[in-house]
């Protein structure tokens, strides 16, 4: 059994593998159509099936490593790598059926199953700005949800890409930080997603200023202001 921060598990090819896709790929199987297939599952999402986002303030931390699990406790470490693995198993398929290649990398960090695919050139899986990935992920929770009965908020990464960000997105929080401290004047970021907006959030905080998130999805973008 792994431990939290450490990999469990690498998943390779299998014949079986596309069986959890059936019932959650877009028609075409176009990765272009995943944005299309997370909103023909919007009822479910909407509903709070696998939706981190709220209208409330504290969405950013939710839908990052940092939220509160709203079902109540942390998860325990078993069932974090059952989610894992039920992920693995959807992501492969749609690896199979989409004709990539790639591995599957298991892991659980706190109290999140982080599932990264690696090892080969899989931009179709992260899209411009990482929105197919986002739409991926959202697919991959329904698809544990459907199997466990239970809320997931796995982490899903593609090459990554998700690190890469989240280094870039902490250099641009700072630099921003940085000239509001400068000018006093609160200064408005472009939208972004929540994993996006979170690490804005931190690097702000950490710099001693406050911000704040507004709009409604997907045009929910970062405010910051100057220290009080």
């Amino acid at each position: 059994m792994g431990v939290p921060g450490e990999g469990f598990g690498t998943v390779t090819g299998s014949d079986d593998a596309a069986a959890p896709v059936a019932g959650l790929m877009p028609a075409e199987h176009d990765l272009d159509d995943l944005v299309d297939g997370v909103r023909a599952d919007e009822d479910a999402v909407n509903n709070g099936v696998v939706d981190d986002e709220n209208d409330a303030d504290d969405e950013d931390e939710d839908e990052d490593e940092d939220g509160d699990d709203e079902d109540g406790g942390e998860a325990d470490l078993s069932s974090l790598e059952e989610e894992g693995e039920i992920a693995a198993d959807y992501i492969e398929g749609l690896l199979d059926i989409a004709d990539l290649d790639g591995d599957i990398d298991m892991d659980v960090e706190g109290d999140r199953a982080v599932v990264s695919v690696v090892g080969a050139t899989l931009h179709e899986l992260v899209g411009q700005d990482g929105e197919v990935l986002e739409a991926l992920q959202e697919l991959t929770r329904l698809a544990v949800h459907r199997r466990t009965g239970l809320r997931a908020r796995l982490m899903l990464d593609v090459g990554g890409f998700r690190a890469r960000r989240r280094s870039e997105l902490a250099e641009l929080g700072r630099d921003v930080a940085e000239e509001v401290a400068r000018t006093g004047e609160p200064k408005k970021l472009r939208a972004m997603s929540p994993f996006e907006r979170k690490i804005i959030h931190d690097a702000v905080a950490s710099a001693g200023l406050r911000s704040e998130s507004e709009g409604e999805e997907p045009n929910r973008r970062v405010v910051v202001f100057p220290a009080s």
